[in-house]
């Protein structure tokens, strides 16, 4: 019987944790892995043509299983290229794993070809990063690796692979046994407390998602807050943590939410945040609740001790899984709680105000929306990266399903096709939708190589306005009527996905947008609706090139 060799064994391992899917760019740093998966039928092998989209997918797939997306990547630039997705997987709490093909150890630090000190390029970046040096210890740092990326609040790890280390004998080593997020479940004094404070509070608001959240805490917690009509807002991009549905639901916190919704936030007395850190984002600057929140009790329950007390202060911190404490939120005994009228109010407020109001466009986002709320599946997963073509999107679609909605927090351009592969492949049975800007989708519109070649069924909805539209948003307020790198010129996007081998077609009118999603809608593969809009249609929120102008500059 052939000796089995690190690259085999690291296989091996994988399978062990049950990884049935790898996103890569190949590398002949880690040829011996390839190898190994060669004869591999369980693990599905996706070939992508840049190391950003491939890191990008695993991202993705990690926050659509709550297991680490696993990612291979040679070093040097395809390492430094992946290291977007790293960024993001760590700033959205999500579980990665990627792997990277370095220089034999007899070159190490002498600055080879693609050197790069990995741990100090990426310790910054991720949970914990690391070089294995010995075969024999695999095992050991594939586990590790597993559980630091799913433990406490979830997030990205590095694994260096020096590349004759891939050719050593393993010996007798193993892979160790699947690993499991630990359970933490809340302490009872403190739920006790946390009841007491409600039930003392006039003016309760939750806000919801983030790290560690899934299906089961979404069920719990809405029977909770459903219960006593407690008020549920989620964080930024964490829009399917609960039910549109839902009675209580109020809307989403971020960029542009509804006005009413963000003075309940100011008027609450007591905020109860599950899972989410209250980044920049959610809080508007930390201007919407402040670190210290004078006049408002704060309690916060998070899965990492590390970020309770870490930028706020809470009157009241949990540590405990957001599922772990939504159940034992659900069943506990509310004892002498009324239930809140406020929670119907909330929703009231954000049915109004997700409600489209078509403007005067000739193809007006907002009556694009309406339609796409008519004929897409409520339950399809929608995926976009950054720009102001997705505020939209958030405000207008209801992310009914769970998971549903895949854009990165960290606001990194260039998510959303790679992640609708990812969604596609894992989900093949669901509506895949990516949402990009015409500066977005260009970071990453090589993938659509990697769509085809892998057999996704996805619809691509573009947003053409010429532009960076975000940036010149924030150009027209500081420095109004001096356009200064923001204007983009295009290539034709029709012809482009169609030298893919996509199907596409332009729509310049909301009429034309209604037959082009009709069609689509009627074939599989890969489907792209190049969408040509006025750069002055900006924001979601209704502002516009004229209005910005108008206002005092600010960022």
């Amino acid at each position: 019987m052939t000796e089995r060799n690190a690259a085999r064994l690291l296989v091996d391992c994988l399978l062990e944790q049950e990884c049935d899917r790898i996103f890569t760019v190949p590398g002949e740093s880690f040829l011996p892995v390839l190898d190994a998966l060669h004869d591999c039928p369980d693990i599905d092998l996706v070939t992508c043509r840049q190391e950003g989209g491939a890191a990008f997918m695993a991202c993705a797939d990690g926050a659509m299983t709550g297991r680490p997306g696993i990612c291979f990547v040679t070093r040097g630039p395809g390492a430094t290229n992946a290291s977007i997705g790293v960024h993001v997987a760590m700033q959205d709490s999500q579980p990665m794993i990627l792997f990277v093909g370095d220089v034999g150890r007899g070159m190490r630090d002498r600055e080879g070809f693609q050197e790069v000190d990995f741990a100090a390029f990426f310790g910054p970046l991720c949970k914990w990063a690391a070089r294995i040096d010995d075969a024999v210890r695999i095992p050991e740092y594939i586990a590790r690796a597993y559980a630091t990326a799913i433990s406490g609040r979830p997030g990205p790890v590095v694994i260096a692979l020096p590349e004759d280390m891939l050719h050593d004998a393993a010996g007798s080593a193993a892979p160790r046994a699947f690993v499991t997020r630990p359970a933490q479940a809340p302490c009872p004094d403190a739920m006790a407390t946390l009841i007491e404070m409600i039930g003392d509070a006039a003016a309760p608001v939750a806000i919801i998602g983030g790290a560690g959240w899934n299906a089961r805490a979404r069920a719990w917690f809405t029977q909770f807050a459903e219960r006593i009509g407690l008020p549920v807002a989620t964080a930024f991009r964490r829009q399917d943590a609960i039910s549109p549905a839902s009675p209580v639901y109020a809307g989403n916190l971020g960029y542009g939410p509804s006005p009413r919704l963000a003075q309940r936030i100011k008027d609450a007395d007591l905020l109860l945040v599950v899972g989410a850190r209250l980044g920049e984002a959610t809080t508007d600057g930390y201007t919407l609740i402040t670190p210290d929140h004078p006049g408002q009790l704060l309690v916060h329950v998070h899965p990492d001790p590390e970020e309770l007390g870490r930028v706020y202060a809470p009157n009241l911190a949990l540590c405990a899984d957001p599922a772990e404490f939504s159940e034992s939120a659900a069943l506990w005994d509310e004892g002498d709680i009324i239930p809140f009228d406020a929670g119907a109010d909330a929703h009231r407020e954000w049915l109004e105000w997700s409600t489209p109001v078509p403007g005067s466009y000739r193809l007006d986002l907002a009556e694009c929306l309406g339609l796409a709320r008519q004929m897409l599946d409520p339950e399809a997963v929608i995926c976009n990266g950054a720009g102001n073509f997705s505020g939209w999107w958030h405000r207008y679609w209801p992310y009914a399903g769970f998971p549903s909605q895949l854009a990165p927090t960290a606001g990194a351009m260039g998510y959303g096709l790679p992640a609708a592969i990812a969604a596609a492949l894992r989900f093949p049975e669901r509506q895949i939708v990516a949402v990009a800007g015409d500066g977005d989708f260009l970071m990453n519109a090589q993938e659509l190589a990697s769509a085809m070649q892998s057999g996704a069924d996805l619809i691509v909805i573009l947003i053409d306005n010429a532009s960076y539209g975000t940036i010149r948003m924030h150009q027209e307020r500081s420095f109004p009527g001096r356009v200064s790198a923001t204007d983009l010129h295009n290539p034709d996007f029709v012809q482009l996905a169609q030298s893919y081998g996509a199907w596409a077609v332009r729509c310049d009118t909301t009429a034309n947008f209604q037959r082009g999603l009709t069609e689509a809608l009627s074939c599989k593969g890969v489907r792209l609706l190049h969408c040509v809009i006025e750069v002055e249609q900006l924001s979601a929120a209704g502002a516009t090139i004229s209005g910005l102008r108008n206002r005092p500059a600010s960022h």
